[in-house]
């Protein structure tokens, strides 16, 4: 396919699902609505996902994905912010600016990046601030997603400080601003952009021309996207164009008011008490969910069932995963991977039993960092009304028969 008819035919196969809408509501359950119905059109280098709308695209991967270490690019969730997206970028004319407090202000190639630059490669999870934003009730503002608002893959790219220190940073440079191509509608509406502490930035953070060995989906920031493990996806700009150096920080839409949580211990507020001082939602929290068995499914009293799933953190690493299937009584260690994708990456996690008695059954799963951040029960999340960071232990109900 070539990328110039990327969105011409995105159009045409999926402009008759959705136009620019949240078509999913959330449903009053603590858990997050992810086993909903998969999409049957399939977005251009996509596989069929579950889609929440087509401009601006807004794709979650379905649950059985989340049973490898690495999430398959054609499986890999989306979210844009702007409808506005370049139909077409040329590998041989796209340049990414490095400006303002810099000794000399450049503009990079692709080949630039992957000749001039040390390359380096390293595996971390992707996650948007939102994803399980269904469980919360009463229903927070946002896209609804279920649990797939998320995935793990191999990055490829050079660090961000080693071109940082090609271009050279003048006294007084104290903020980076990051822009992607990705435009409103109207110019009225301010573009995504965030902002980094100058001195926040560490060997970790790559700007990625690759993703798990292949060029980066168009849909998933081609041909260039900021990598910031151990963070949300709002951080990690895609299509990147621009990184601008400057002493000041900028007042920003999607700073100032997106993407924020409560500032106070519990990052918590009631609907009728919204909290006036909050904070960037940042690193993400621990994490884990189950891959299969699928919800709602079948299986035989005494059958051999293997639960697989995946457990993450913002980088402290997974110390254990704990699975329980007797509705959280007990809970059982789980057997994990040996870890060598490090630790931004995806934990893969497996528990073999056989039900001994027919009805509904209950699968949970709990992950534990080494910093022993433990994951809540889902009727302990406290609510926000931008609905971020849900985490609350998952959980999958069969029926044995």
């Amino acid at each position: 396919m070539e990328r110039r008819d990327f969105f011409k035919k995105a159009v045409v196969t999926a402009g008759s699902i959705a136009i620019g809408t949240n078509i999913l509501e959330a449903d009053e359950t603590t858990q997050p609505a992810n086993d909903r119905a998969v999409t049957p059109i399939a977005f251009p280098e996509k596989r069929p996902m579950i889609m929440y709308s087509d401009r601006p695209p807004l794709l979650e991967s379905p649950r059985e994905v989340f049973t490898s270490a690495l999430t398959p690019n054609d499986l890999f969730f989306v979210r844009w912010h702007m409808p506005m997206i370049p139909k077409h970028i040329n590998t041989s004319t796209f340049r990414v600016h490095i400006n303002g407090l810099v000794n000399k202000e450049i503009k990079l190639s692709l080949n630039d990046l992957k000749t001039k630059f040390k390359q380096v490669e390293l595996t971390a999870v992707l996650q948007c601030g939102g994803n399980s934003r269904s469980a919360f009730h009463p229903t927070a503002s946002g896209i609804q997603w279920g649990a797939g608002a998320m995935g793990c893959a191999k990055w490829k790219g050079v660090r961000l400080k080693d071109v940082l220190d090609y271009a050279g940073l003048k006294e007084g440079a104290t903020w980076l601003g990051f822009n992607g191509k990705e435009k409103a509608v109207y110019s009225e509406t301010a573009n995504f952009i965030r902002e980094l502490k100058v001195d926040e930035v560490n060997e970790h953070m790559i700007l990625a021309y690759e993703m798990n060995g292949e060029d980066l989906p168009y849909l998933n920031g081609f041909p260039l996207r900021l990598i910031m493990p151990g963070t949300y996806s709002d951080s990690w700009i895609k299509m990147i164009s621009d990184i601008t150096v400057t002493q000041k920080k900028n007042k920003l839409l999607f700073m100032e008011k997106a993407y924020r949580i409560p500032d106070n211990a519990c990052e918590c507020e009631t609907p009728d008490k919204i909290v006036e001082k909050t904070k960037p939602i940042e690193k993400i929290n621990v994490n884990s969910i189950i891959g299969y068995p699928k919800k709602g499914s079948k299986v035989r009293k005494d059958a051999h069932i293997v639960v697989r799933g995946v457990a993450f953190d913002a980088g402290a690493g997974i110390k254990t995963v704990r699975v329980s299937v007797d509705n959280g009584q007990t809970w059982n260690k789980a057997l994990l991977d040996d870890g060598t994708a490090g630790n931004f990456a995806f934990r893969t996690f497996r528990y073999t039993f056989a039900p001994k008695k027919t009805g509904k059954l209950t699968i949970m799963c709990k992950a534990i960092s080494n910093n022993n951040e433990e994951q809540p029960l889902a009727k302990d999340i406290q609510w926000n009304h931008g609905g971020y960071k849900y985490n609350g232990i998952d959980e999958v109900i069969l029926e044995v028969v």
